[in-house]
């Protein structure tokens, strides 16, 4: 619109950008609408009247500890023997320190605790880790059991090496050349660990999506960035888990929902024979003998039952004639996945425990009274408090096993779910 000179101009010829004022940008709160976005952290904490933050803190805690309690227990078909190839992006996205000291650090550290915890609870399968930067995939170790050969790779592997950009096609491509020699009998499955938005394919990655669905591949991603379509869809179809964490402690918890087997599909719910041998320990030999699987001389090792050979550790598999070689004890562990242990009923203030002591590490209880009138004055404080804050918990800490009726505190409830399987009262 074009205005003479020295003609009046209206007010509508104006175009306020800011009509509401700077009172039409405040929030509900009394603040700028965009502050709401962001949470104050330290404003959740509050002191007791000693001026400490020891029991917001412990409380805090308590409350994480909470969440990670509720457990499937639904007795279904699991595969217990697992072949799983864990795939790390090396890409220079994997260099942004968003997490610190950067993303590639944490994920190595997360990776060498999370080997540890799955040979803990599945102690017969197997487990290989593929590296992707430049467009290309690199196979760091091969298929084994033992968790060592994997940390010690895992610890080599320096930030430095971050380079290009990742091939997803290539990385799975050379999963499924590694899984094709695993046994028909036991779970494939792929864990990706990414942080790159984009990835540079040769091919045809629909070619290979339709391949991993024939081949009956499951494939799961954590992705440090954000949700990509191509990613999530490869893990919906193939039965898999995608998931975007917010920082290290859900990343933590996304990659550790993998531990646990996963259920058996209906096309590969049968019940097959599988022949496994236990071999005797050899200690205190007077001569030192080869391993099979390393070729070095050693005093002591594990004799094969069917080919006499020897081998350094257990589980694995006999280079020379093939055998699955395991220990009562592998089974045994690997066992808890198919009958888990029920979770625990926490019990009210109003309602008394059997025992005056936890049955598991033989703390006493708070009283009940006591725990009531707490909770009675924190409700009172949240009322008054205008302040964030963390709300405070409904439950008294003890828990009840369904079964034998003996009780268990936090502690003891996560560890005989986590580490023990088995209730001792049941027991």
């Amino acid at each position: 619109m074009a205005i003479k000179n020295n003609e009046p101009i209206d007010d509508d010829d104006y175009i306020d950008i800011d009509d509401t004022g700077p009172e039409g940008l405040k929030g509900a709160d009394g603040g700028y609408a965009w502050e709401e976005e962001y949470k104050r952290s330290w404003d959740a904490i509050q002191e007791d009247d000693s001026g400490s933050i020891q029991s917001a803190v412990k409380h805090m805690s308590e409350q994480m500890r909470r969440k990670r309690r509720p457990r499937d227990t639904e007795a279904i078909q699991r595969g217990i023997i697992r072949h799983l190839i864990v795939v790390v992006d090396q890409s220079d996205s994997m260099g942004i320190k968003d997490m610190m000291p950067s993303r590639i650090h944490v994920t190595l550290n997360m990776l060498g605790t999370f080997v540890s915890e799955f040979f803990d609870q599945n102690p017969i399968s197997q487990i290989a880790i593929i590296t992707t930067k430049d467009g290309l995939a690199e196979k760091l170790t091969d298929l084994s059991g033992n968790p060592m050969d994997h940390i010690n790779a895992l610890k080599d592997r320096a930030s430095k090496d971050l380079a290009g950009e990742p091939s997803l096609q290539n990385a799975l491509e050379l999963a499924m050349h590694n899984l094709r020699r695993a046994p028909t009998h036991g779970l494939r499955e792929i864990v990706c660990v990414f942080g790159s938005l984009t990835t540079c394919d040769p091919g045809d990655i629909e070619k290979t999506l339709e391949a991993l669905k024939h081949a009956q591949v499951r494939v799961s991603m954590v992705h440090l960035a954000a949700e990509v379509h191509i990613y999530k869809r490869i893990c919906q179809e193939t039965k898999g888990e995608y998931t975007v964490p917010e920082n290290e402690h859900t990343m933590k918890d996304a990659l550790f929902d993998y531990i646990p087997p996963p259920p058996v599909v209906s096309a590969k719910a049968t019940s097959d024979m599988i022949q496994m041998g236990f071999p005797i320990k050899a200690n205190n030999l007077q001569v030192p003998t080869p391993c099979v699987c390393h070729h070095e001389l050693s005093f002591s090792g594990y004799i094969c039952p069917r080919c006499k050979s020897k081998v350094c550790s257990l589980p694995t598999d006999c280079d020379v004639c093939g055998l699955p070689l395991v220990s009562a004890p592998h089974l045994a562990r690997s066992y808890h996945h198919m009958f888990p242990e029920e979770n625990y009923e926490e019990a009210t203030v109003t309602v008394e425990l059997e025992d005056s002591v936890c049955f598991g590490c033989g703390a006493q209880w708070i009283d009940s009274a006591a725990v009531q009138q707490q909770q009675q004055q924190q409700q009172q404080q949240q009322q008054l408090e205008t302040l964030p804050h963390i709300p405070a918990s409904s439950g008294t800490g003890r828990f009840k096993c369904p079964r034998c009726k003996h009780g268990f505190c936090l502690d003891c409830d996560i560890f005989i779910h986590e580490t023990l399987h088995n209730c001792p009262g049941c027991v």
